[in-house]
């Protein structure tokens, strides 16, 4: 047997046909399964995969429609919308290998730190083909510039966008809020709402409250982008889109100013950080005029604030981003002993005649219970107790009343739970009770504190908003309204799509005689001078001034204390009729930490009635606003 020899070129010959063989037979298997496949693709599932292509070149897209507008009573524009140039960049157009770069001449262009805009664009909860915003307000100059580089700043484009403008800046601040850059969480739960991950969101005060009627409907059209994602054009407005309803507020920015004003007076002379003023009209609960300061002017945030700017603010220690007219509660001081007189007299503990021995001090489980002046005011009945602020008269009262029955008639008023006023971050302030001290403390209330609370002292708390909305229902004979900053909500074309009706909440079930002695006892605060001369004014008013002391005893052992005035006039301010319920107009000046000879609330209240009725002379009193820690007005 000879030696196997691969080279051997009769072997080579005899093995040639049958590679050739082979591979003719895989050439035809493979062509038969491609063209099978391209059969079952074409012809079978043809249609699917054409809608397929289509659907990748061709989306659909929001249209984002008009912001509505807002308008004070009187018609006067405080928030529109103006046109501006902001700076995107589309991610997937953004060539990792050049993200440096050009965030580099963005940078260069911009002045923004070139790490912010790589931070901004990577933290964007949309998807790699939405385009991120990361400027704002972007000068016409600039934005040409960046416009017409486009070789060199691959991914960015320049957008016309409108923001927020709110011509009265400060003035009504609080009241409307302000728009800004929607946030990964809120756009997570609004994206099904239509919402995009650029969009602008009210974020504060009205712009939030009513940020579904303002924001519109917006449209949907087909676009036709090429396979990078890029729009080439649009080939259908499938829906238009509709323009967000306007709000046309209660409140009047003519009284709004004179109120900011005659807060402004009073801060500075008795050197306040903090302070608040409220105009309502007790027959419909409208507010008027709704003042916190310091102010906060909106426009530094719908431009876009900057960090240092924000910051700043929330170190601020008098806190210019708090609305301390509905987000802050105070101990009410003799304010409150509106609740306390009328649930006395409603339980029939005591008729308006009847009198009371009042003195310097009463004496409760070994503990002595001062009145403010130290002296007491002998023999007095319920005009003479609430007009004259008698301590000694209301610890007394309160104790006959007993915590419930005192904590009941408190929220009869409204007090304890928010008013429901349409603006956002209402807190709830604290009526005490057994229940409530058994609850937070693990025991019932103190007869020295049941004394305390009918003065509004210890645990009671209150927002400016929910005391004038009670004395509002004294004013008008019982009825509790619901504090109304929206009139009236329009369509773009005009129409009226919601007409806010006054809404009440409850009856307060006080009878009319009662709450009419309460009403005259209130004008007796202010003929007995207990408000120093109020009395001379031409308009004629009633109320209940307040001190309420607060935090800790300074080195003599006096504790700081803040000022309250409420009041209101009749239809007629020149009436002094009390009897009346038909008034239209409340105020209430909060002075914090007040801390001066007189009760600053009062001369507060003073030169707001000044400024509203066009009174001449003045009758404020600035010696009273001096810094003394005198705490004596009651």
């Amino acid at each position: 047997m000879g030696q196997f020899d691969p080279m051997d070129p009769s072997r080579q010959t005899e093995r040639r046909p049958i590679r050739f063989a082979a591979f003719g037979l895989a050439t035809v298997l493979v062509f038969s399964l491609l063209t099978v496949r391209l059969g079952y693709l074409q012809v079978a599932n043809g249609p699917v995969y054409a809608a397929r292509a289509d659907a990748n070149r061709t989306v659909s897209i929001s249209i984002p429609a008009p912001r509505g507008l807002i308008y004070d009573r009187q018609g006067r524009p405080l928030a529109v919308s103006v046109a501006t140039y902001s700076v995107k960049i589309k991610p997937s157009d953004l060539p990792y290998g050049q993200r440096q770069t050009v965030a580099a001449r963005l940078s260069a262009m911009l002045g923004i730190p070139a790490a912010d805009i790589l931070a901004t664009v990577d933290s964007s909860s949309g998807s790699r083909f939405d385009p991120v915003r990361v400027a704002r307000e972007v000068p016409e100059a600039t934005a040409r510039l960046i416009a017409e580089s486009t070789a060199d700043l691959p991914g960015v484009e320049v957008a016309i966008e409108t923001r927020r403008s709110y011509p009265a800046g400060g003035l009504v601040g609080h009241i409307l809020g302000y728009t800004g850059p929607i946030d990964a969480t809120t756009y997570a739960r609004l994206r099904n709402a239509g919402y995009l991950p650029d969009d602008m969101i009210g974020k504060t005060g009205l712009e939030s409250s009513y940020e579904s009627d303002l924001r519109g409907t917006y449209g949907r059209e087909l676009v036709e982008r090429d396979a990078s994602g890029r729009d080439i054009q649009v080939l259908q407005t499938t829906q238009q889109p509709v323009p967000g309803a306007s709000l046309n507020l209660a409140i009047d920015t003519t009284i709004q100013q004179e109120a900011t004003d005659a807060l402004k007076w009073g801060m500075k002379i008795a050197g306040l950080n903090r302070g608040t003023f409220i105009v309502m009209n007790p027959q419909t609960g409208e507010v008027l005029a709704l003042v916190s300061l310091p102010a906060i002017d909106n426009n530094l945030f719908a431009a876009g604030i900057s960090n240092a700017d924000f910051q700043r603010l929330l170190r601020d220690p008098a806190k210019p981003l708090i609305d301390n007219t509905i987000q802050s509660q105070y101990a009410p001081g003799s304010t409150f002993k509106l609740v306390t007189g009328s649930g006395a007299l409603q339980d029939k503990k005591l008729t308006s005649t009847t009198k009371i021995q009042t003195k310097p001090y009463i004496t409760l489980a070994n503990t002595k219970y001062w009145d403010w002046n130290r002296r007491g005011f002998g023999m007095c009945d319920m005009a003479c107790g609430f007009g004259n602020s008698s301590d000694t008269f209301f610890y007394q009262v309160a104790v006959m009343l007993g915590t419930d029955r005192l904590a009941f008639y408190a929220k009869q008023f409204g007090f304890g739970a928010p008013t429901g006023i349409d603006l956002p971050g209402e807190v709830s302030g604290i009526v005490p009770s057994n229940q409530w001290k058994i609850d937070t403390f693990g025991q019932p209330m103190y007869s020295g504190e049941v004394a305390q609370a009918g003065i509004g002292q210890g645990y009671d708390a209150v927002t400016p908003i929910q005391l004038i909305t009670a004395y509002c229902a004294l004013a008008n004979g019982g009825r509790l309204y619901k504090p109304q900053v929206v009139r009236t909500i329009t369509g773009s074309d005009g129409s009226v799509i919601r007409d806010f009706t006054p809404e009440l909440i409850r009856k307060v079930p006080i009878s009319a005689k009662n709450l009419r002695d309460m009403r005259l006892a209130a004008r007796a605060t202010v003929t007995l001078r207990h408000t120093y001369n109020l009395v001379d004014l031409p308009v004629k008013v009633a109320g209940k001034s307040g001190t309420a002391e607060f935090d800790l005893p300074d080195a003599q052992g006096r504790l700081p204390f803040h000022s309250w005035f409420v009041g209101w006039v009749n239809k007629n301010p020149y009436s002094a009729d009390f009897t009346k319920t038909d008034s239209e107009l409340a105020f209430l000046a909060f002075a914090y930490d007040s801390r001066t000879v007189g009760n600053a609330a009062t001369e507060i209240a003073k030169s707001f009635l000044q400024f509203h009725y066009h009174i001449k002379h003045d009758y404020r009193l600035p010696k009273l606003l001096k810094k003394g820690n005198f705490y004596g007005s009651g």
